[in-house]
């Protein structure tokens, strides 16, 4: 691992970035508090801790030594992009906020509503807690809403990826079977199997074994 004094030793060349992200785990967590604890008072960029089955005590000690905000892993894009773009706004070394000042430049967004892999969120949607889902939520309508779009056009556009996201992520917790994903998500049958047609998803791939891939009517 780094030294616990990388953070502090660089404090003046994370100015020009929008945050610094740091991996903890229970395997790094004391490494962790070290590295916050000798970065505190010197690092004036936002850090954004990435965790993974932490403790609510883990995740106060983490607070309390410096870190501004924390996402549990997996990390879903947008939610990220969403929570920097926040900090961003609120702070003192803001690039958005400086962009004048010299050593600073201000980047293009990189992840945007396009961007997020699907494949990540379908796997991961159901379950998702309903502050990272309105995250998302929020996240996305704010970056639709500096767009050229409508606000009819954004809107179905987000309602589509949900019902996407939703349908394979139901089916994949299912086996690909349609009849007790649409149960499971209270749909009558018919609207569930529309939604598939819609589109264009196939149960096929998420059974273990091969079958007949059955119609609305059973």
């Amino acid at each position: 691992m780094p030294a616990h004094d990388v953070l502090a030793e660089n404090a003046m060349s994370l100015r020009r970035y929008d945050a610094v992200l740091i991996s903890v785990s229970p395997a790094t967590l004391a490494w962790s508090r070290l590295l916050l604890s000798a970065s505190k008072g010197y690092v004036s960029t936002p850090l954004i801790a990435i965790v993974s089955d932490l403790k609510a005590t883990a995740l106060n000690d983490l607070f309390a030594l410096g870190v501004a905000d924390v996402l549990r892993a997996p990390v879903c894009l947008e939610e990220l992009r969403f929570r920097v773009h926040r900090r961003v706004q609120s702070s003192t070394y803001s690039v958005l906020a400086e962009p004048e000042k010299p050593g600073f430049r201000v980047e293009p967004v990189l992840v945007t509503p396009n961007s997020v892999n699907e494949e990540v969120l379908s796997d991961s949607i159901l379950g998702r807690s309903g502050a990272e889902l309105d995250a998302f939520a929020v996240a996305a309508a704010a970056a639709h809403a500096t767009s050229k779009q409508s606000f009819r056009a954004a809107k179905t556009k987000i309602i589509e990826r949900f019902e996407k996201a939703y349908i394979n992520a139901s089916l994949m917790q299912h086996g690909g079977n349609i009849a007790m994903a649409a149960r499971c998500s209270k749909k009558h049958r018919r609207a569930y199997w529309a939604l598939m047609r819609k589109y264009n998803i196939d149960a096929g791939p998420y059974r273990s074994e091969p079958g007949f891939n059955p119609s609305p009517d059973g």
